[in-house]
């Protein structure tokens, strides 16, 4: 099916989701129809000494009866598609890189850096460092080994991305292994819609599920202050390397999942993380809350929570789970913006976004 047909067709089962709750028709973001993957995977197929990258028929079990070998592939960045093959000429005919190979992850970003962390069914030695620090310089990229009980950096674990959003550059510290989001274009795209349903709400904004302050970094441009959950030890570094590397200061990251912080914001319990960051919850006049939630949606204690703000802005990678929690959310709040962001072409998943206000007394 051409791509404007499968966007149309989320585009129909997205506005037919939301349409119990009087929304208005979703605006559509859609994504290039290639190059928009900033990660990716790939097993290594090996064939008597030779090797490539392999993936396999959906729905079948990875074998040589379901094996489609690459060279390229169309979904992934420009960045990744010129280092595949450059990659894997270096990697064949090298025992020490090839033996016993079994995958191959990419990281790349708009901003030129590329990480690629090479996995193994064997202890990586002496030797593999070694050619892999040949390798990583040569191709001008980061590596890092990986097996079983180990994990060798041989530079940094991470890249540095940059998204600009209404003009305005961030930078962002991205983790291997940590979620960042794949389609980094449509990204942009997701990060101005939330800025725009901000726009004159003022007071301060609650954030829970930041991650590594995505959205978090744009959003503070729109508030007094702002204050960020997330459970996320890696996460949660991150979030703080990208405010003070962007020199904002009007932001406090609260290391709790939302679950916790739902019980704290109702004074159910104290937490000695809030007291050790200097954060005080009386001193904030909350006037909007964000949430990016994992793909269970809002468990039903913090959609509670959600319910006490005036302004609730929720975006959503499982529109199904979103209209679940419409259901309790919609008896409060009426939807004002409603959002469908292409984040997947050719998928039929949806990542989606709406803005709620409190309906008059």
């Amino acid at each position: 099916m051409p791509y404007t047909a499968q966007l149309a067709e989320k585009t129909q089962r997205l506005a037919a989701l939301l349409a119990p709750f009087a929304a208005p028709a979703p605006q559509v973001f859609p994504s290039p129809e290639s190059g928009y993957r900033m990660r990716a995977e790939f097993r290594i197929w090996h064939d008597s000494d030779q090797i490539s990258y392999a993936m396999f028929a959906h729905g079948q079990k990875a074998s040589s009866a379901s094996l489609i070998k690459l060279t390229h592939f169309q979904a992934v960045h420009s960045s990744i598609n010129a280092l595949m093959p450059r990659l894997l000429h270096r990697l064949s005919g090298c025992p020490a890189l090839q033996t016993r190979l079994y995958q191959c992850e990419f990281l790349a970003t708009l901003s030129g850096e590329m990480l690629v962390t090479l996995i193994y069914h064997r202890k990586l030695d002496d030797d593999w460092q070694v050619a892999a620090r040949a390798l990583a310089r040569d191709l001008g990229i980061h590596i890092i080994g990986r097996s079983k009980g180990q994990k060798i950096v041989l530079s940094q674990d991470f890249v540095t991305e940059r998204l600009t959003v209404n003009g305005q550059s961030y930078a962002y510290r991205q983790y291997e292994g940590s979620f960042t989001q794949p389609n980094a274009i449509v990204c942009q795209k997701m990060l101005a819609w939330a800025c725009q349903q901000a726009q004159g709400a003022g007071g301060d904004l609650l954030e829970l599920y930041c991650g590594n302050g995505n959205f978090t970094l744009p959003l503070s441009r729109h508030f007094r202050r702002v204050l960020a959950t997330e459970v996320s030890k890696t996460s949660v570094a991150a979030a703080q390397w990208n405010i003070a590397h962007n020199q904002v200061d009007n932001i406090q990251i609260a290391r709790l999942s939302a679950e916790e912080f739902t019980e704290a914001f109702s004074g159910c319990r104290t937490f000695r993380r809030l007291a050790e960051s200097g954060i005080a919850l009386a001193d904030y006049d909350f006037s909007t809350i964000f949430i990016d939630p994992p793909r269970a949606g809002v468990d039903n204690a913090t959609l509670q929570l959600v319910a006490r703000f005036d302004r609730i802005i929720y975006v959503s990678c499982n529109p199904e789970t979103l209209a679940a929690n419409l259901q309790t959310l919609t008896q409060t709040h009426r939807i004002q913006a409603a959002a469908l962001f292409d984040q997947f072409p050719f998928t039929p998943h949806i990542e989606s976004g709406v803005m709620l206000t409190r309906k008059a007394a």
